[in-house]
């Protein structure tokens, strides 16, 4: 109990940090475009730093499944309340581009500001975790910080629940995009917290691949491809799919797309960052 106790604590300590430097910085920085760059490596630094405490809670904290669920489903809220209009998603940038909200110049300026935030961020929790603020940080730090193989099924089958995750939240997205946030926030991190429920046992279920490039690429088990093939081309051919399925398939049989309001009006120059 004192192991959760801590954990809670530190993730708190995690979020109250990096929100204080995003307002720090939307007063600060006065150029917009600098501030978007800086906004998305501080949620991205938040969601990794986060995920890995959560999972070493999850993997070495032998808590019961529900306190995890319940972890889970909070820090979702949390984390998509706190974000401020950041991605923290290579594939959510890529939909942006698709949807015009974004360049390709600043899609891939946002996707390295993720990569660089995500191993800035288990850098960082190594040292926290070497401050041995509880047995669970001690016992980590006695088997040098080693994290096993997270796959837990072939890589076909654990590529196939990495698409699937991601599809499934990209759905929820896109069906909840004309919902109030108070609505959107509680429905999506739902849909989050089943998907961890159903599929954490076979991949950890990240569907993200620069949250997966954080917590999952160093961990022993499987090769660099592998994981590759299963942490970024499961959740990409994911929201390509969901993309499609809304934009292109449902339109042929309903004659409009949950997008197509938004992409009815043409987006001004001065809108694309």
């Amino acid at each position: 109990m004192e192991d959760i106790s801590i954990s809670v604590s530190l993730l708190l300590i995690i979020v109250f940090i990096c929100e204080a430097i995003r307002k720090t910085a939307s007063k600060l920085v006065s150029r917009k475009d600098y501030e978007v760059y800086l906004l998305e490596v501080i949620s991205t630094f938040q969601l990794c730093a986060c995920s890995h405490e959560l999972k070493l809670l999850g993997e070495m904290g032998q808590i019961e499944q529900q306190i995890g669920l319940t972890l889970t489903y909070t820090m979702t809220v949390v984390h998509v309340l706190t974000f401020q209009g950041a991605i923290c998603n290579p594939s959510g940038a890529l939909e942006h581009v698709y949807r015009r909200k974004l360049t390709g110049k600043s899609a891939l300026a946002r996707i390295g500001c993720q990569c660089i935030a995500a191993v800035v961020a288990r850098l960082v929790m190594i040292q926290v975790w070497a401050l041995e603020l509880s047995d669970l940080h001690r016992r980590h730090k006695i088997f040098g910080f080693i994290c096993n193989n997270p796959i837990h099924a072939s890589l076909p089958v654990a590529l196939a629940v990495e698409l699937a995750c991601a599809f499934a939240v990209q759905a929820a997205v896109t069906l909840t995009n004309r919902l109030e946030d108070k609505y959107r926030v509680h429905f999506t991190a739902a849909v989050v917290t089943v998907l961890v429920y159903l599929g954490g046992s076979a991949t950890g279920a990240v569907f993200n691949p620069v949250l997966a490039l954080s917590i999952q690429f160093p961990c022993s088990g499987n090769t660099f491809l592998e994981y590759l093939l299963v942490y970024c081309l499961g959740p990409v051919l994911g929201v390509v799919i969901s993309v499609l399925l809304f934009d292109k398939v449902i339109p042929l049989l309903s004659g409009k797309s949950a997008y197509e309001e938004d992409m009815d009006f043409p987006v001004s120059k001065d809108k694309i960052q």
